[in-house]
């Protein structure tokens, strides 16, 4: 998961208004449930010292959520009497929650949007091929590549004579021109799309076709999906399941391809450790001290967050740059802090992550994962 789409949350230090609402209208009383969350709300700020301009911009952006088509959740981001992000939550919050924290309270937020990677998805036939972003529970058309059309009576018989062989000759060739025409622009879009997963769909031989001219790389990321058409108005029910499943493939074989590298190096000689002991880096950080080290240094790869991450909820010190981040009051001051501010470890450890662009891998309760929650997975493995 990247949370790069978090970043505007991290130009200043709050304090900072961060609020968790399920949106689901199920009941006969859906109304009177929504105006009690909004109450619940703005009584948690309140409470929690927020200033009445912020709380009253939070009031009004919940008060304009739509009748229909609602997200089943939202998460709510303000500061300084202004709403900076408000996100689609893919699954509802247990319950309502509203803070007022100098750090933007973003911990709970990657268990609620969903891991499902952006994933590339093209719609193939003899004449081209559609192609589509899908990211986010959003999708976008990025992308047309028309091919060739041979236009005559085709079909596959024996040819009967060599106009019949030339006929078909030629028409073969100008599909292997088209295929060639879609993989072309499918390798130029996968750098710039952001996807981790291609999806080909459409008529099966010519997928096929599309999916042997991509590069080593791009066939290592695609799969192919029988239940797509190029053609308008086509359902994309049986699709979407497709490509749910596919997504959810990818994620566990992402995770546990982590997590064995994360084992491997745990450990081994000079393993990351906490400020001020000198030791070389390993490839693996564990535990609050050495995770927040790793951050600081612009080295955490991959960051884990445990769903019981016990350690989540220590206290760091922090200053306002997103590598400004110690388990000590007296570190932070060592990194040119003047006035060091405790934060939760889970949202410093995050903001840290979101700058730096790190991959961000969630690990259900009962996995092995990191002790206390918090481990990584460093740039400069062993």
């Amino acid at each position: 998961m990247e949370l790069g789409f978090l970043k505007p949350l991290f130009d200043h230090l709050g304090p900072w208004a961060s609020v968790y609402i399920d949106t689901t209208r199920a009941t006969e009383d859906a109304q009177r449930q929504q105006k009690l969350r909004e109450r619940s709300v703005a009584s948690q700020l309140i409470d929690g010292g927020a200033d009445p301009y912020t709380c009253r911009a939070v009031a009004d952006r919940l008060a304009h959520e739509p009748t229909s088509g609602a997200p089943p959740g939202r998460a709510v981001f303000a500061a300084g009497a202004e709403v900076v992000l408000d996100i689609p939550l893919s699954v509802p919050p247990v319950r309502t929650e509203a803070t007022w924290s100098l750090l933007p309270h973003i911990a709970p937020l990657p268990w609620l949007i969903g891991e499902e990677p952006a994933c590339l998805v093209a719609y193939i036939d003899r004449t081209g091929a559609d192609i589509e972003l899908r990211e986010a529970q959003r999708s976008k058309a990025v992308a047309t590549a028309n091919g060739k059309e041979w236009r005559g009576r085709g079909h596959r018989s024996i040819p009967a004579d060599r106009y019949e062989w030339h006929y078909r000759n030629k028409v073969e060739n100008t599909w292997n021109e088209t295929a060639d025409i879609i993989a072309d622009e499918l390798a130029r879009q996968w750098p710039e799309s952001g996807a981790q997963l291609l999806v080909l769909t459409g008529d099966s031989r010519e997928r096929r076709a599309v999916y042997n001219r991509l590069p080593e790389q791009l066939r290592a990321a695609a799969v192919e999906a029988e239940n797509g058409s190029r053609s308008p108005g086509a359902s994309k029910s049986v699709l979407d399941r497709q490509i749910a499943q596919a997504c959810e493939e990818y994620a566990r074989a992402r995770l546990d391809e982590a997590l064995n590298r994360f084992r491997a190096e745990r450990g081994r000689p000079g393993e990351h450790g906490p400020l001020g002991v000198d030791s070389s880096p390993g490839g693996a950080a564990e535990g609050v001290p050495a995770v927040v080290d790793a951050a600081r240094s612009h080295q955490v790869d991959t960051l884990f967050l445990g769903q019981d991450a016990s350690d989540g909820g220590r206290d760091v010190w922090i200053g306002p740059g997103v590598d400004q981040v110690a388990v000590q009051r007296g570190q932070a001051r060592a990194l040119g802090v003047s006035k060091p501010q405790r934060a939760r470890a889970d949202d410093a450890l995050l903001r840290s992550a979101a700058a730096a662009d790190a991959e961000v891998l969630l690990v259900p309760a009962g996995m092995q994962g990191p002790a206390g929650g918090l481990g990584a997975v460093l740039r400069w493995g062993g």
